[in-house]
């Protein structure tokens, strides 16, 4: 994952953006609005905002006609999603390998007891 989406939360503004558009896609012209709701900022520079969480892969953008929707980007959100995971449990990737290795000491451990009954079965 790039460092684009963490350097795109930094900015209080887009973190707002990203909160609304958790509600669903919304047009531009609705972003920008609820956006200089909060603060006084220029609709240029909404604009440029949703241009870098676009870039970094947190929201989509499709047009319809003259319009333009913004939605959160499910793929970008799980990317960092999975990254901050990964920090709180750093040996999760373990967990199958080990899962896969006590499988395989156990049927070890299996054979091993029913080994000597096998042989004994064969005597008699």
């Amino acid at each position: 994952m790039s460092g684009g989406v963490f350097e795109a939360l930094g900015e209080p503004v887009r973190r707002g953006i990203l909160q609304l558009l958790a509600a669903g896609a919304q047009p531009a012209g609705a972003v920008v609005a609820a956006v200089q709701a909060l603060a006084p900022i220029s609709q240029p520079a909404v604009s440029q905002h949703l241009k870098v969480l676009r870039e970094a892969g947190l929201v989509a953008m499709r047009a319809e006609g003259t319009r333009r929707y913004y939605a959160l980007d499910a793929a970008g959100v799980d990317s960092a999603q999975a990254w901050l995971d990964a920090l709180a449990d750093p040996l999760a990737p373990l967990t199958q390998p080990l899962d896969a290795l006590a499988t395989e000491v156990a049927r070890g451990r299996r054979a091993r007891r029913g080994a000597p009954a096998d042989r004994d079965s064969k005597v008699a």
